[in-house]
């Protein structure tokens, strides 16, 4: 899940409800040879992978089409509330923030154990539909610069990273996860994060404000800046593949949740298929091959996970460490928070 500053900025955020798991639906149709379902997923890894291990076993099984809606989060989003009630979509990707919203809007549906595999999802990842991935925010650093490893969000104030810091921008992802848990690592929280930008200011001068994940990476590369906060699984392949020095901090408070989710539409033709689907993204073959190609972490706990890659995920007592932040309250902040932050860091 790519998440731009720009895109999250545009965000409409929220909390969402689990629907109750027991009660008695409304008979589905069964699915016809023919039947076509229409995904609105990001394309790249994330369209072959479910290319491979979603659509053909659902074919296999069931003889119908699948058609796929390619493109970023903002325009699937868009289509998806003006199509509201009537929708071109059956299963839309989304992250955390726009699920939760769109179940509250009545645009797509909360998730039930009609998908099998909900009964193994990790409890936040049953809030504003399926969650398929976890791909948390946290500190990342050159080690070759660090006295010792970094094991807390509070380590981002030791002095030696002093004018050596790449901060993110905000509105986005990563600056609002630095921003809030800034707030929660020095007693604020999402309705008092004043403490956050008081605490932010001292580490000032900063070596940049990055705002996008290829800039940081050049700063890395060329020896610009050493620290900043970015989403794990991009950096691991960043590592891995470009600059062995950066190493993924996993601070014992806990890394900050984000996460895509896979929604099914309010009003879809294809219920069943759309279950169908979900499920079988939710099985080990995809949330492995996930876990190899991009480093996403699984959000279903009944999973055999290969020794070669635990080490490079966030599983058991750690995904249930990620944290999570009140979405209403940061979306209501927002603009408040962005005329702060251009003010006072970025200024």
């Amino acid at each position: 899940m790519t998440i731009s500053r720009r895109t999250f900025g545009k965000l409409t955020l929220g909390a969402g409800v689990v629907a109750p798991v027991h009660f008695v639906r409304t008979a589905v149709a069964q699915p016809k040879p023919g039947d076509e379902l229409v995904i609105g997923v990001w394309g790249g890894a994330q369209e072959r992978i479910v290319k491979e291990y979603c659509e053909k076993p659902l074919v296999a099984k069931y003889g119908c089409k699948v058609s796929y809606v390619l493109g970023s989060t903002v325009d699937r989003r868009a289509r998806a509330y003006s199509e509201r009630g009537r929708p071109s979509f059956d299963v839309l990707y989304l992250n955390i923030f726009e699920s939760r919203q769109a179940v509250k809007d009545g645009v797509t549906q909360a998730p039930t154990d009609a998908v099998p595999q909900f009964a193994n999802l990790y409890d936040f990842a049953k809030l504003g539909g399926y969650g398929v991935a976890i791909n948390p925010c946290t500190i990342v650093y050159d080690k070759r610069k660090a006295s010792k490893p970094i094991t807390s969000w509070k380590d981002i104030w030791n002095p030696e990273w002093k004018g050596r810091i790449a901060w993110p921008s905000y509105p986005g992802a990563e600056g609002t996860a630095a921003l809030l848990m800034t707030a929660k690592m020095f007693g604020g929280d999402e309705k008092n994060v004043g403490v956050a930008f008081d605490k932010i200011k001292e580490l000032k001068p900063f070596a940049a404000i990055q705002s996008s994940q290829d800039q940081l990476f050049q700063m890395f590369d060329q020896g610009v800046a050493d620290l900043s906060i970015e989403f794990g699984p991009f950096v691991r392949k960043y590592a891995e593949t470009r600059n062995p020095n950066i190493e993924i901090a996993n601070p014992v408070e806990g890394q900050a949740l984000a996460m895509n989710v896979a929604c099914i539409t309010v009003g879809t033709k294809n219920q069943k298929l759309a279950e169908e689907w979900i499920n079988f993204h939710l099985s080990e073959p995809c949330m492995l091959a996930y876990a190899r190609e991009i480093y996403y972490s699984p959000t279903v706990k009944n999973l055999n996970i290969p020794d070669d890659l635990k080490q490079k995920l966030v599983l058991g007592a750690d995904a249930q460490k990620l944290v999570d932040f009140d979405w209403d309250i940061v979306t209501k902040s927002q603009p408040a928070w962005t005329s702060r932050f251009n003010r006072e860091i970025a200024g």
